[in-house]
């Protein structure tokens, strides 16, 4: 009996063909939780499909998983269809995913609950990133489809607010593949026109399929990074997008939003009107103030006769100048008692005074002596008198003071 053998490359090629050839297999629905979930640069997607007990290899080529309208995530449920094959290489089986939708949620509801958290941890909702919106707009730029009903409402609201505003449209499709590409091409735009300074982005109602485009991430960005302020007005007033989180403003509707970006002229008249006649009646009093000041003023003396004035401001000098002299001699006749009270007591202690009284001072080589121990029997000495020297030779000398004798007696 002749036996065939088979390579491991012809093996996995008969297995994959066994299988793509299952009806059941080769178009399939499986559910499971998603884990080592992998986006790869290519733009494939990688993942294992599991259950409670058992798992399986998945894979989404690129072309495929740009349809999708969430980022699939490790631990979360989906519920796929594709077809099981083998990957020769390996010889592993695995699911070829053509589609994808996660379980128990819609894919829209769970992909706008995404990019929420997302741009929300980047800080593009963050109240410190709103711009206020002018009092007075000189243009008003608006984002939205030239043939719907949202553009002719804003046109109607803000005419009759302002009749000669100024709006500008960007024309863009608000639904369909297309709308976030011509939405973030129409607010670019309008961020070049000249004195214009704030933009409605808006549409009308509808599903979440069909408010789509207004969040998407390149529309939330584009609103984001624009220097206009951007007022956000979808839908009706129970529809909450992207955009309305980013923007500057969120308006109910297109009409509220026109509402909100421009005042009403005859209001603004009707004010213009109250301050002039407030400024009027304000000027009209200050003039009637110095009229009566200026009265006033005519009617002092000291106009009439100025010279007057000048005769009292003489007097006051006057009577200063002879304060400030009488100032001055008294500190002088102060200064003279003092320094002739030190002259006394500099002159007591002067040692010329002391000579004056019939003291004397002895010097010997030019050193005051003040005791016999100081000097030897036969030194000269020189006597210092109040008038004149005496040069005199020492014949003997005695211990004590000139007062010990008396001192003795004494006691």
């Amino acid at each position: 009996m002749n036996k065939r053998i088979l390579t491991v490359s012809e093996l996995n090629t008969y297995v994959k063909y066994k299988i793509e050839d299952d009806v059941l297999l080769s178009n399939l629905w499986i559910k499971g939780e998603i884990s080592n979930y992998k986006a790869h640069s290519s733009g494939h997607r990688y993942f294992v499909l599991k259950d409670q007990t058992s798992s399986v290899r998945c894979v989404m080529f690129r072309s495929r998983a740009a349809a999708l309208k969430f980022e699939p995530e490790q631990g979360i449920s989906v519920l796929l269809q594709g077809y099981l094959s083998v990957y020769e290489r390996d010889g592993n089986y695995q699911i070829y995913v053509e589609e994808m939708q996660p379980e128990g949620v819609g894919a829209l509801h769970l992909a706008f609950e995404q990019l929420k958290a997302k741009l929300a941890k980047e800080g593009l909702f963050d109240d410190q990133h709103k711009k206020p919106l002018p009092f007075l707009p000189r243009k008003i730029g608006v984002v939205t489809s030239p043939t719907g009903a949202v553009w002719q409402d804003i046109q109607k609201v803000a005419l009759a607010r302002f009749p000669n505003i100024h709006i500008v449209l960007a024309p863009a499709a608000v639904q369909g593949e297309s709308a976030a590409g011509e939405i973030v091409r129409g607010i670019q735009v309008l961020n070049q026109v000249k004195e214009l300074d704030v933009i409605i982005v808006g549409r009308g109602g509808g599903s979440l399929e069909d408010l789509w485009a207004f969040n998407m991430e390149e529309v939330a960005r584009a609103i984001f990074h624009s220097q206009v302020p951007v007022i956000s007005a979808v839908g009706h007033q129970t529809d909450f997008t992207i955009a309305d989180f980013v923007a500057d403003q969120r308006a109910a509707t297109p009409s509220a939003a026109a509402e909100m970006a421009v005042p009403v002229k005859r209001d603004l008249l009707k004010t213009i009107s109250l301050w002039q006649s407030k400024m009027e009646k304000a000027a009209a009093s200050t003039l009637t103030l110095g009229r009566q000041r200026l009265a006033y003023m005519e009617q002092r003396t000291v106009l009439h006769n100025p010279e007057r004035l000048l005769q009292g401001k003489e007097q006051y000098l006057d009577t200063l100048k002879l304060t400030l002299e009488r100032e001055i001699q008294d500190k002088m006749k102060d200064l003279k008692n003092r320094y002739q009270l030190l002259a006394e007591k500099m002159d007591m202690l002067s040692p010329l005074t002391t000579l004056s009284r019939g003291y004397a001072v002895c010097l010997k080589d030019a050193k005051v002596i003040t005791s016999e121990a100081e000097v030897a029997e036969g030194d000269l000495v020189q006597v210092v008198l109040a008038q004149g020297n005496i040069h005199c030779q020492v014949q003997s000398k005695e211990k004590g003071g000139i007062f010990d004798g008396r001192e003795k007696n004494n006691i």
